[in-house]
């Protein structure tokens, strides 16, 4: 499983892997139209130096046509200080048609990797998403996709226009003036970007430790809100407010040290450029004294270091931008490598349901391997049958609803589906063959008619108000002032457990699976309505292989067999008749809750 933490700025070798990972969203193989709009906005970057180094030339030249006894000719100067102005703004004109066409290669580049990211977490076991944070994933992905489009940015049109403007103002400085300029300008280049790496190195350090407080601040924050009414329930709002203000303390001191450093960064990269132009005018004034120069040159000079300072003062915020999108990417690309524990066998083809006939067959599971939960339980539920599954909290129940998804692979034995093993076939058509009514049903932050239309993509108006109507929750929907418009909130928290349970049980039956699993489906509802819905459902396991999941026994005893788990193995096992003559472990557990039914009904007379 990835580390939650961003991965450390240091990691030289993880750099490159990471920009060699980059590069195919810089360049996607299956979009020519993309490629053409990278191309043409390096061209518009070439034609944007190209005018943006001519200014010095034109503006020296203005200069020199400004020495006394040639004013006769002002005209000239007056043309090359307009043809400056132009230069200066066919940059700027550039510059922006450049962000034009680049701008869908960008957005594209950050959409293919959040589709991929997103796509890839709904393959994860759902061991990797119990055991993660939703706040924390979120945050990392949030960072790592939005550091693409803006690497992209930097790296065509910050970091190398300034390599090709560098070059070319050390061959005009050689040509023009003399080598000593050229191995000063060199000199300070160098100086500079070690300089700015080293720093941002130590930077990046302080930045890592920020990211990794500020991750734990959402997720903290999240995790609270998400437990709002268990917080509600102990009176623990200030025990909350108390643990995210120190989290949030800490976040705030590492951003504090991390702001501070920028300001030493700043400092140091001023000294360096403006010592190198300091030396450079020194220099051309004194050529200009002995002759060499002409004033012109000493306005040249200046207009070529002042446009060169201008991106390389860029540098290190690009560096630092450029580190840690890599850090920020390099926590994502850890998600997208994550593997997925449970994958299709290689060449698996899709079930063929000749009935929906289930089979356990000395099934051995653990979610951790010092303890283990199922130990050699074995059943067959013939097509169309029932089967009842009762037993105390913890025996493994619901464990078998998740074996037969294959959100897990059993560790031991097999399952099987008309004959065939469910890890032989395809998980998409096995889940399609599949209905659940879980015991704690979530729901999307959607309206009712949403959440009951999910149990199939293609279910018209009509079809869903039917699967209401057998859920018992239709009347209850029509009497909202939007009926199936009617907004759930998030997690379904607007609706009571019993409606959120119907929902949960429309959604199956729309969806209209050969196999049913109902795991513990009337549990939230009223004795009145769980007779109505355990009607329906009676009905409809009439034509399919159903797995009922179940604590209270009165609402399994038509079932053609029942087995009882305890821990982790099959005890007994028989139709409700034959378990109750056994008086075994079955016999008890009925006479309890028969027990505990009569004094309901005495208190609720008295």
């Amino acid at each position: 499983m990835p580390p939650q933490t961003p991965s450390s700025p240091d990691q030289t070798p993880l750099d490159f892997a990471v920009m060699r990972r980059f590069l195919p969203y810089l360049w996607p193989k299956d979009a020519p139209a993309l490629r053409t709009r990278i191309v043409l906005a390096m061209l518009l970057v070439l034609a944007s130096k190209g005018v943006q180094l001519s200014m010095g030339f034109v503006y020296g030249r203005a200069i020199d046509q400004m020495a006394p006894g040639l004013q006769a000719g002002v005209l000239l100067p007056i043309a090359l200080v307009v043809a400056y102005t132009g230069a200066r703004f066919s940059g700027v004109l550039f510059d922006n048609l450049r962000n034009v066409v680049f701008e869908r290669v960008g957005q594209d580049a950050t959409r293919r990797l959040a589709e991929h990211v997103f796509a890839h977490l709904h393959q994860l076991s759902l061991r990797f998403h119990l055991a993660r944070r939703t706040g924390a994933v979120t945050k990392v992905i949030e960072r790592g996709t939005k550091s693409i489009d803006v690497m992209l940015y930097f790296l065509l049109f910050n970091l190398a226009p300034t390599v090709i403007e560098l070059a070319a103002v050390m061959i005009i400085f050689w040509m023009k003036f003399s080598a000593g300029l050229v191995v000063a300008t060199g000199i300070m280049v160098v100086t500079y970007v070690v300089f700015t790496q080293r720093v941002t190195d130590w930077r990046n350090t302080l930045r890592a430790e920020m990211n990794e407080l500020d991750t734990a601040t959402i997720a903290r924050s999240v995790d609270s809100l998400l437990n709002y009414e268990t917080v509600k329930y102990f009176n623990a709002e200030e025990r909350e407010t108390a643990y995210y203000s120190k989290v949030a303390r800490r976040y705030a001191d590492a951003a504090v040290r991390s702001e501070n450093s920028l300001a030493w960064l700043n400092i140091g990269q001023s000294l360096i450029t403006n010592m190198l132009m300091a030396g450079a005018m020194a220099f051309t004034v004194w050529g200009w004294s002995r002759g060499q120069f002409s004033t012109g040159d000493v306005v040249f000079v200046n207009t070529l270091l002042a446009q060169l300072f201008r991106p390389l003062d860029m540098l290190g915020m690009v560096y630092r931008t450029i580190r840690q999108g890599i850090t920020d990417m390099a926590a994502m690309f850890d998600l997208i490598d994550t593997p997925a524990e449970v994958v299709d066998a290689p060449g698996a083809s899709a079930l063929r349901l000749l009935g929906g006939a289930v089979a356990f067959e000395d099934v051995h599971f653990a979610y951790e391997t010092e303890r283990p939960i199922l130990q050699g339980v074995s059943f067959t539920i013939p097509a169309g049958k029932t089967l009842a599954v009762v037993g105390p909290s913890g025996a493994g129940k619901s464990t078998l609803a998740r074996l037969l998804y294959r959100f897990y692979d059993v560790t031991g034995g097999r399952i099987t589906i008309d004959g065939q093993d469910i890890r032989h076939v395809t998980q998409a058509s096995l889940r399609a063959a599949i209905g659940i009514v879980p015991q704690d049903t979530v729901l999307f932050n959607d309206s009712i008619g949403y959440n009951i239309g999910y149990g199939r993509a293609d279910a018209t108006q009509a079809e869903i108000e039917t699967a209401a109507r057998g859920a018992q929750i239709h009347n209850f929907i029509a009497a909202q002032p939007q009926q199936y418009a009617t907004q759930v909130g998030e997690r379904g928290l607007k609706l009571s457990g019993g409606e959120k349970q119907r929902v949960a049980i429309a959604r199956t039956l729309l969806k209209d699976p050969p196999v049913l699993i109902l795991d513990e489906a009337t549990s939230a509802l009223d004795s009145r309505t769980e007779a109505e819905i355990q009607a329906t459902l009676e009905s409809v396991s009439e034509r399919r292989t159903t797995i009922v999941i179940a604590h209270r026994l009165s609402t399994i005893v038509d079932a053609d067999e029942i087995i009882v788990l305890d821990a982790g193995r099959v005890a007994e096992r028989g139709t409700h008749a034959a378990l109750l003559r056994k008086a075994g472990l079955y016999a008890e557990m009925w006479a309890r809750q028969q027990a505990e039914g009569d004094e309901g009904e005495a208190i609720a007379a008295a």
